[in-house]
């Protein structure tokens, strides 16, 4: 498929982005109002915060990407570029219901006429453009697709569990009840002060989504996704490429798999290792020509992770951009002390060489609205790795470090680099180690990230000094959006080595 080739004239530490909302900026972030108050009660062994009240916290909006099939070659790149407007629409819609709580404590309706409204009409524009792309490059849109237009608000501590759609459709549904005028009226937003927001000014993360890691049952992550594909049977050998932990501070706020062309397409920054020619606007052959922070020359693929920060108040280089702390990621950057890229077999035979450029992401940005059905989160601290949580920070004990790990989707359709929604033509080993019909075994990525991080303290339903995962603005860092992408660009010769080593159950680096 083509890839645009047009290079950004500035870096992310010195752009503003033209067109964006007008934002105020204090404290190292954003200036959010507050999202709900809070009721503190105890509940399986560490502190919980539950909404009081039912104000709107966030905005929730079925995933149009998600639901995309079949596109033809030559419209993907259209599409990709129509869903990044829709994320960016979905931002400034946000960024409004953080700003105008006074206005949203006088009027029950304000969230509905001002906000989902005319967003619903704003996203319904574009799935019209994107239905006639589709159709006009020779496939054949899905008629429904309309049915995605309308949002919902609905309140932080309210994850949506019922998949990608989630009731989004019912865009008037919290109208009358969740913004009236006996909730969290003048006393907790009506003058801008947040008690929710850990003093730096931002929505997120709360004490809600920390849990000590000793309150964790061994062996009971949630997640449905992450096998680990290698056992003792098949093919038992490992690869590990040594690229580094971000030494040369690559960083932007692009996606150049979901977003190709399109700048700060993740609304959150990224780190990269491996290849030095990471933004959206990387071609193929710019990624084949690149230099790598791998140590093995001939693997100049791709890997990278929205950052973690620490809220102390640091202004980091990206203090006032978009996809920094103008959208909310605020604080201090914390690169890994260890970042350990491995590759492993198949319980059930041997693998096949992946083929370059073949692009994967793993995990979901917009879990906490979407629903659980792509998430592939794993926290941990180091010396209880058999304690693992989805959808928590961990707080860890002194001497432990913060571990986040991700085994990717390793059976590959056999035929394409890419797909529409960027996630069909891979899939996940299924429960005996096999890959579902029409799948074929590849070397599966692991990821296991290590971070040095003092332990936040949580004390009357508050945390001090949390870390977390940068996020698009409206998924308040939830731990649950936690994802991670690949491309592989690894040559003929060290792919095949990768797979000969596996299969021989050697292991290799």
């Amino acid at each position: 498929m083509g890839r645009n080739t047009r290079k950004r004239r500035t870096p992310l530490a010195t752009k503003i982005v033209a067109g964006a909302a007008a934002l105020a900026v204090g404290g190292g972030g954003l200036v959010w109002a507050n999202f709900y108050a809070s009721a503190h009660e105890d509940h399986g062994g560490h502190n919980r915060t539950r909404s009081a009240g039912a104000q709107v916290a966030t905005i929730d909006c079925p995933d149009v990407g998600q639901k995309i099939r079949d596109v033809p070659d030559r419209a993907r790149g259209e599409v990709d570029g129509e869903l990044a407007t829709m994320d960016s629409q979905i931002t400034n819609a946000y960024q409004r219901l953080a700003t105008t709580r006074r206005a949203q404590a006088g009027d029950s309706q304000f969230v509905q006429n001002s906000i989902l409204g005319p967003l619903k009409d704003r996203r319904k524009a574009i799935i019209d453009r994107i239905q006639l792309e589709i159709n006009r490059a020779g496939g054949k849109a899905d008629d429904n697709l309309d049915e995605l237009a309308g949002c919902q608000g609905r309140p932080a501590d309210q994850q949506n569990g019922g998949g990608q759609n989630g009731g989004g459709q019912d865009d008037g549904q919290n109208g009358d009840d969740q913004n009236g005028d006996g909730q969290n009226g003048d006393g907790q937003n009506g003058d801008g002060q947040n008690q929710d927001d850990n003093g730096n000014g931002v929505a997120g993360p709360v004490a809600d989504d920390f849990i000590d890691i000793n309150d964790v049952q061994p062996n009971s992550r949630n997640s449905r996704n992450g096998l680990a594909a290698n056992g003792d049977g098949g093919s038992t050998g490992t690869f590990v490429t040594d690229c580094g932990v971000n030494e040369n501070n690559l960083f932007n706020s692009d996606n150049l798999i979901a977003a190709p062309g399109v700048d700060n397409g993740a609304h959150h920054t990224h780190d990269y290792v491996g290849n030095q020619d990471n933004d959206a606007f990387s071609s193929d052959e710019d990624l084949a020509n690149a230099d790598t922070s791998c140590q093995n020359q001939g693997d100049k693929s791709t890997y990278y992770w929205p950052v973690l920060r620490l809220q102390d108040g640091t202004q980091e280089f990206d203090a006032n951009d978009q996809g920094g702390g103008a959208e909310g990621n605020i604080g201090k950057i914390l690169k890994p002390a260890q970042a350990e890229l491995k590759f492993v077999g198949s319980q059930q035979g041997d693998v096949v060489a992946m083929p370059k450029f073949l692009r994967i992401i793993t995990g979901d940005a917009k879990s906490f609205t979407n629903g659980d059905a792509n998430a592939n989160t794993s926290w941990s601290c180091s010396g209880f790795e058999d304690r693992q949580v989805t959808d928590k920070y961990p707080l860890c004990p002194e001497g432990s470090q913060v571990l986040r790990t991700t085994n990717f989707q390793s059976c590959w359709d056999g035929q394409n680099i890419d797909s529409a929604n960027h996630r069909d033509h891979m899939a996940f080993v299924q429960e005996d180690g096999s890959c579902p019909e029409g799948f074929q075994a590849i070397p599966q990525l692991q990821v296991r990230l290590a971070y040095d991080i003092p332990t936040p303290t949580v004390e009357n339903g508050q945390v001090q000094n949390p870390y977390a995962v940068d996020s698009f603005p409206e998924q308040l860092h939830k731990p649950i959006t936690d994802h991670n992408d690949f491309i592989n660009v690894m040559d003929e010769d060290l792919m095949n080595e990768v797979v000969d080593c596996i299969n021989r159950g050697e292991d290799c680096q």
